[in-house]
């Protein structure tokens, strides 16, 4: 089935990790896609173009505003509208609030959270006009709870949360519906660093140090699968979901039930 054929996605963070499952996801769908982000590209345009629809890239920085505003333009100027857009784009640091340098706190905000303002900000309009548009922010379960050592991405993520309420609001009346994903652990390139760092801290295996990282907080004892991510974003992008406005659904292995 292509539920989503003639539409255009905008994926940020789209080269590897949640971000491209998603926008493979929305491929096969029929939705054309806008990747964006430093991983692997080539290797992410080739797998979304098996997929059977048109692909573009474009490799704004998300912590810059300037660049922000010319990927929607680019992609609108490209593909003739922007329909979905999917906020994912993100990085991480870790540190005690008096130990966290001022330059990674900035970035973060920037990065994971103000750049949802302003690819949100240029691509509502065109929406608006046409009176349909999926706006979906990757949040995390940390846009609903907090943990040591990650003050900026667990501001951030809740501001995201915040954010997506506001923005659906605002559209309440019109096609434009706004949503949050909150993923619990996903083993993502961005995960695996921290799985890696426990290896070196605790002189143990990549196995045992990722069963350690999950079992802390998730009583599932297992990762997220950035395919059940996407599958989700595609309901949230569909008919049956028009009236899904303005929630953060976590998908977490039972982390925020406790």
């Amino acid at each position: 089935m292509s539920t989503l054929k003639g539409k255009t996605a905008l994926v940020t963070g789209s080269t590897s990790g949640i971000g491209l499952a998603i926008a493979i996801a929305l491929a096969k769908q029929g939705a054309n896609i806008m990747v964006n982000g430093f991983g692997e590209k080539d290797a992410a345009i080739a797998q979304i173009r098996a997929c059977g629809v048109e692909v573009e890239y474009h490799g704004a920085d998300m912590g810059k505003p300037v660049e922000i505003e010319d990927l929607i333009s680019q992609t609108e100027k490209r593909f003739g509208s922007l329909d979905i857009l999917v906020n994912n784009a993100g990085i991480q640091y870790t540190a005690n609030i008096e130990d966290f340098p001022a330059d990674k706190w900035e970035s973060i905000i920037a990065i994971n959270l103000s750049s949802a303002f302003y690819t949100s900000h240029h691509a509502l309009p065109g929406m608006k006009k046409r009176n349909w548009g999926r706006i979906i922010n990757i949040a995390s379960v940390h846009g609903l709870v907090g943990s040591t050592q990650k003050s900026a991405y667990v501001a951030a993520k809740h501001g995201i949360v915040g954010l997506t309420k506001v923005t659906a609001l605002e559209n309440a009346k019109t096609g434009v519906t706004c949503n949050a994903i909150c993923p619990g652990w996903v083993l993502t390139p961005l995960v695996q660093k921290q799985v890696d760092a426990r290896v070196q801290h605790d002189g143990v295996s990549n196995e045992v140090a990722k069963n350690a990282l999950v079992l802390e907080k998730q009583p599932s004892g297992e990762f997220i699968a950035p395919e059940q991510l996407a599958a989700l974003a595609v309901f949230l992008c569909g008919a049956d979901a028009s009236e899904v406005r303005g929630v953060a659904w976590n998908m977490d292995g039972g982390w925020t039930a406790q």
